[in-house]
């Protein structure tokens, strides 16, 4: 709290989540009662991501070169005072407080299974949006009971090479991803990405997205860290799809956790 930091936080798992992917997220810190803490609510897109009272999470945090993991409960959510509030949520404060071993990702003892992200070269932009419209499509299907078509090869943009990544976390307009040394040389011979990021089993539609490198570095293991923002230029209506994908990914993952929501 101190030095400003945040959390991240995932959903933990219910005794039905073995076919979901996991997504975190990175949150602000802003308050610590001494039954309570308090954060920045969960975002996609700039719309806060509704976890119900109850949820149980899995919360880490970084002091220096150390990590730390805990297990907590939403109490609650509200919006602040003043001039320009923000949607918070209250987490109960932790019984105990783990610190993760190094040669663990970061939540590899909660068993959480982060998604494997492809990012493609994009060649051209304007090609994205046949490709989108294809998955807007599929995600109508999915959301009407019915069998989505989402392998349709001939509707994916020009694109280029691609490599594999490792999404660590989400913020509130694009992820941060973790890339493997044999495969980060094309980050620096290229910003603009065409992304898709699979959801599990239980979502078999993708989530895909025009994607931007903004920054990089490098850790003490040689991984490459990529912060990427998701970018709707060419296809504004896009982002409301990836919006509801997000929402209702969680929404799933919160409904096998607290059946009775």
């Amino acid at each position: 709290m101190e030095k400003g930091g945040g959390l991240e936080l995932a959903v933990a798992r219910g005794a039905e989540s073995d076919q979901q992917a996991d997504l975190v997220w990175r949150t602000k810190l802003t308050q610590l009662g001494d039954d309570f803490v308090e954060v920045e609510r969960p975002q996609a897109l700039g719309r806060g991501i509704e976890l119900q009272s109850g949820v149980h999470l899995v919360a880490a945090f970084v002091i220096g070169q150390n990590r730390f993991t805990f297990n907590t409960t939403v109490l609650g959510s509200m919006r602040s005072a003043g001039t320009r509030p923000m949607e918070l949520l209250r987490l109960a404060v932790p019984v105990a407080i783990e610190r993760c071993q190094r040669r663990f990702d970061r939540f590899d003892l909660q068993g959480l299974k982060l998604p494997v992200v492809t990012l493609w070269q994009l060649l051209d932009p304007k090609s994205v949006i046949v490709a989108e419209r294809a998955n807007e499509l599929a995600f109508e299907a999915l959301q009407r009971g019915e069998k989505p078509q989402v392998e349709n090869q001939e509707l994916m943009p020009q694109v280029g090479p691609s490599i594999s990544a490792m999404l660590m976390n989400i913020g509130g307009g694009g992820v941060g991803l973790r890339v493997a040394p044999g495969e980060a040389s094309l980050l620096t011979r290229h910003r603009i990405f065409w992304m898709k990021v699979p959801l599990g089993a239980d979502e078999p539609v993708p989530l895909v997205t025009t994607a931007k490198v903004v920054h990089t570095h490098i850790d003490s293991m040689q991984n490459t860290y990529a912060g990427v923002s998701f970018d709707f230029s060419f296809n504004p209506g896009h982002q409301g799809v990836v919006t509801a994908q997000i929402t209702r990914h969680v929404q799933r993952v919160q409904a096998k956790q607290l059946p009775h929501a």
